[in-house]
Parts: C-alpha cells; sequence; structure tokens
C-alpha cells in the first residue's frame, strides 16, 4: 500500500482524456533544479539536481511515460544529466519551446490531451497552456502558477518534479506496481 495520496479530482485531471498521459516535458531551470546558476571564474556553469527527481524521471519512464527535457538553456551540466538519467528525447537552448516540442510529439505519436508538462516560468507558457495537464513548482513564477492545474508542494530542484511524476503515474494507475517491484529484492523472488 502506498503512503502517498492525491485527492481524487486531482488525479481525475491528471489522468486526462484516456488512461493516463503518454508523454511528460519537463523545463530544466527552476524544475529540475532551483534556478539558480553558479558561474566560475572560467565561465563554467554548475547546477544542482535533486535525487528524488531524477529517479522520478526514470520512474515515469519505466511506467510508460516518456519523460522530455526542453530547455531554453544548453550546457554541458544539463547534457550530463540528461545522459546519466537514460533520457532519450531533450531539446538544449530552445528559444522557442512549443516550437521545439512540436516535432517531438508527432515523431512520438503525443496529441496535446496525452502530455503534461512542468514549467516554472514565461518563456514555458505556450506548452503549459495546451497541455491536457500542466504543473509549475512552488517556487515558480505567479504567471506559471496562474495557468497549472496543479502547483506542487516541493520546490524546483528539491522534490518538485518528483511529486509531479508520482502524482501522474497514480493517476494512470502504474504507481502501486512500481512501488512494489521496488520493495522486492533479489532473495524474495
Amino acid at each position: 500500500m502506498a503512503a502517498l495520496s492525491f485527492p481524487p479530482e486531482l488525479l481525475l485531471k491528471a489522468q486526462g482524456t484516456g488512461l493516463g498521459m503518454k508523454a511528460a516535458i519537463f523545463d530544466v531551470d527552476g524544475v529540475l533544479t532551483d534556478g539558480r546558476l553558479f558561474i566560475g571564474e572560467h565561465g563554467e556553469l554548475f547546477k544542482g539536481f535533486c535525487t528524488l527527481d531524477g529517479h522520478g524521471l526514470k520512474l515515469l519512464a519505466q511506467g510508460g511515460i516518456v519523460p522530455i527535457v526542453i530547455t531554453g538553456r544548453d550546457s554541458p551540466a544539463v547534457r550530463r544529466r540528461v545522459a546519466d538519467l537514460g533520457l532519450s528525447h531533450a531539446v538544449y537552448g530552445a528559444n522557442d519551446k512549443l516550437a521545439a516540442a512540436m516535432p517531438l510529439l508527432a515523431a512520438l505519436g503525443v496529441d496535446w490531451p496525452e502530455l503534461a508538462v512542468m514549467g516554472d516560468d514565461w518563456p514555458d507558457l505556450p506548452l503549459l497552456t495546451r497541455a491536457g495537464f500542466a504543473c509549475a513548482p512552488a517556487n515558480a513564477h505567479a504567471e506559471a502558477k496562474a495557468v497549472a492545474h496543479h502547483v506542487t508542494k516541493a520546490a524546483g530542484g528539491d522534490g518538485a518534479a518528483r511529486e509531479f511524476c508520482d502524482l501522474l503515474l497514480m493517476a494512470a494507475g502504474r504507481y502501486g506496481a512500481l512501488l512494489h517491484g521496488h520493495l522486492q529484492t533479489l532473495d524474495s523472488r
């Protein structure tokens, strides 16, 4: 039995029109990180990522929901994190996130009602307003929160993406099986 729960009306909204979302788009700065940029004296960029969020993205993929990263910045740190998580779909340095999303969604056969999006600021608004389910982290800009179907309790870079992933997996009816699989040990199989 899962210790985590969400209100039924939120689960229904996150479920979308079918049996759950097919894909989920994540922004990076302010969603997978806390939005701060650390720049060293030689111009190198450092970002902090939350391991809870990373595991959530992996669980999302295991649960049949394709995680997609679309970010306005391009940096070795983000590329490394995406690679470490084994994510197949990412767009870096996207000035127009809607234009970046369209070919990915077409290639995956995903329509807007089957798409969930998590973003935190104005560049994410075109995606948030079209998605079947839109989510913003607790520390998002007011305009992103205003169009979101759900605002997480956690802040960006501090478990917000994991909360979003858990919600999508619960709404799709896949959370329990994934949790059960993690409770099993090699000795008990």
